[in-house]
């Protein structure tokens, strides 16, 4: 597969979009036919790295990465007890099978089970939602009127800019939530682990726009720090959304993040 450096760009953590640029040493992680975008912020440096700057600015809605967010209102509001409380899915036919049975949170992150997410987005509300996205500064915040379907169709967006930025807030303990919270959402978010990290992160697939968006966001956390990044791409196919984790693992691996 032929592909082009991955220009890096490093600007100010406060002032992303208009500190003075600077060019890094390039990095090979991107294939040249797909149209994307990666973000990793260093926390001990306050620097993003990042590829393709126009497209890493970009809104598009979170889909089911987003699940880490109704995770984190749900259980700081006490909305569910914990990650093992069932939840049912409604008894409709659903996209997948495996989404047709209840059951809680561990096992809805798992499967990404939307009507599972769904349900919890209903039992938290509107205004209470509305208020923790905005409190959080998560993307544009705006819910609209549905309040089970606004993270798959809009209006919520963001750009994996902010996707980054949210999660670095999370891994540095800036979002005012229990870390009985955030140790829950970390075990039930924790995709492999070696003597040298830890690495966590949720998949999201927008599928009503055309071209569908494949998202990628997480952390890598290793002994000096915890590392949040983002990735997005266009999706034409189902083996293209396959694609969103090994080109991630790619750019995470020349930035020495993962082995």
């Amino acid at each position: 597969m032929k592909t082009v450096p991955l220009t890096l760009i490093a600007f100010a953590f406060t002032a992303c979009t208009t500190a003075t640029e600077r060019r890094l040493d390039p990095i090979d992680c991107v294939p040249r036919q797909i149209n994307s975008t990666f973000v990793m912020f260093d926390p001990l440096n306050k620097i993003f790295y990042v590829s393709n700057l126009q497209r890493a600015e970009q809104r598009f809605a979170p889909a089911s990465t987003f699940k880490i967010v109704n995770t984190l209102i749900g259980l700081e509001t006490g909305t569910v007890k914990s990650v093992d409380e069932v939840l049912p899915y409604g008894g409709k036919p659903q996209l997948f099978k495996k989404w047709e049975h209840d059951m809680p949170l561990r096992e809805a992150m798992k499967l990404s089970a939307v009507p599972i997410y769904q349900e919890l987005a209903r039992r938290i509300g509107a205004e209470q939602m509305s208020a923790s996205l905005k409190d959080w500064d998560y993307g544009n915040a705006d819910i609209g009127s549905v309040i089970d379907r606004f993270w798959l169709d809009g209006p919520l967006a963001i750009s994996a800019v902010e996707q980054t930025q949210f999660l670095g807030k999370l891994t540095q303990d800036q979002l005012k939530v229990r870390d009985s919270t955030v140790a829950a959402l970390n075990e039930i978010t924790l995709q492999g682990q070696t003597a040298q990290y830890s690495l966590n992160y949720k998949t999201g697939w927008v599928f009503d726009t055309t071209p569908q968006i494949g998202w990628i966001v997480g952390w890598v956390t290793r002994q000096e720090a915890s590392y949040p990044f983002a990735f997005n791409m266009d999706i034409f196919s189902a083996e293209d959304a396959l694609k969103r984790w090994p080109i991630a693992e790619a750019c995470l691996r020349s930035l020495g993040k993962v082995q």
